[in-house]
């Protein structure tokens, strides 16, 4: 564990910019714990203020980084409080077909949304360590932490992901090492349960995964329905969060793509990193003649196949927090 101290009399400037150095790890905790990469956020910065107005009291007994992980849990479990638990599309129903018509949107909160890697992943660290926190952020692992009761999710986030000793546990969260141990087994149970033990982690996007991708985008922004189909797995799961609707075979992905889907011709794609996932940000022509921003799509893949399609609509709000521009220039 890191002993950074501070204390009264600490200079401000240098006080805030050692603050400043945990905002990206306890952002990827947040995340963990909330589901949301906008409440992740909006949790990290309560914890930032929250500590900072309680700097006065902290006497350097323990590091700063276990004190800004107790006050960045607290937040989290007062977040949770009431809250109904963020979910993946396949979590809510059987797959759907590609002509059913699309009813409503389903609210924000329904939805495990996606976060930029830059804003979670550590930017040095031992590729071990880089590998699990990027395994432990996918889509799928994150919506099977929110089946679990809150401290259940942080004793787990805090062992298994960042590899706290079970005292450190016991300590931020006021309890013993028994319960602690005990919490960890209901937890590990209950990911069990969801089937997160014999799930594959996203790959490492080698020279197969790099042209896998290339030919996706190729597909995609020639609307070649055919070469787009034939890169997809036969079990992979096509999402469009805030619509509950998902797809679970490539025949109705593909009536999909030339239905309901098709206003996505013309598409352009500019590559992110998401959810430790190869992801795109999808412009699509707009009336005015520009590019207008469209979906974030994460991309996961199983070797040389596409296993999983997410389209997340919400662009107004992730396009700016994944750095993307507002529009694009049509192609001459």
């Amino acid at each position: 564990m890191m002993t950074a101290t501070a204390g009264p009399g600490s200079d401000t400037a240098a006080l805030e910019l050692e603050l400043e150095t945990y905002r990206r790890e306890l952002t990827g905790y947040c995340y963990r714990m909330l589901g949301s990469g906008f409440e992740a956020e909006d949790a990290v910065q309560e914890a930032m203020v929250r500590a900072w107005k309680g700097i006065d009291g902290f006497e350097g007994r323990s590091a700063l980084r276990s004190w800004l992980y107790r006050i960045a849990t607290n937040v989290c479990l007062d977040m949770l409080r009431g809250s109904q638990r963020r979910a993946q599309a396949m979590d809510l129903s059987d797959p759907w077909s590609a002509e059913t018509p699309l009813p409503a949107p389903s609210p924000e909160n329904t939805w495990v949304s996606p976060i930029a890697d830059e804003r979670v992943l550590p930017a040095e660290a031992d590729p071990a360590d880089v590998a699990t926190q990027r395994d432990s952020i996918r889509l799928a692992f994150v919506a099977a932490l929110q089946h679990l009761p809150p401290k259940q999710r942080a004793v787990l986030i805090l062992r298994d992901v960042l590899r706290w000793q079970a005292s450190e546990v016991a300590e931020l969260l006021e309890t013993s090492v028994a319960s602690v141990n005990s919490a960890l087994q209901r937890a590990k149970a209950t990911l069990a349960d969801h089937h997160l033990d014999e799930a594959e982690a996203p790959s490492q996007i080698g020279a197969e995964q790099s042209e896998l991708l290339a030919r996706y985008v190729d597909a995609f922004q020639r609307y070649d329905i055919d070469s787009l189909i034939a890169l997809i797995h036969e079990d992979a799961n096509f999402t469009m969060p805030p619509f509950p609707l998902w797809l679970h075979d490539r025949a109705e992905m593909a009536k999909w793509y030339v239905g309901q889907g098709a206003g996505c011709q013309g598409s352009l794609l500019l590559p992110v990193q998401a959810n430790g996932c190869a992801g795109f940000g999808a412009y699509k022509p707009s009336p005015d003649g520009t590019l207008q921003p469209f979906s974030l799509q994460v991309i996961e893949l199983d070797g040389d196949r596409i296993v999983g399609l997410h389209h997340f609509l919400d662009a107004a709000a992730l396009f700016p927090a994944f750095g993307l521009p507002e529009f694009l220039e049509a192609p001459a």
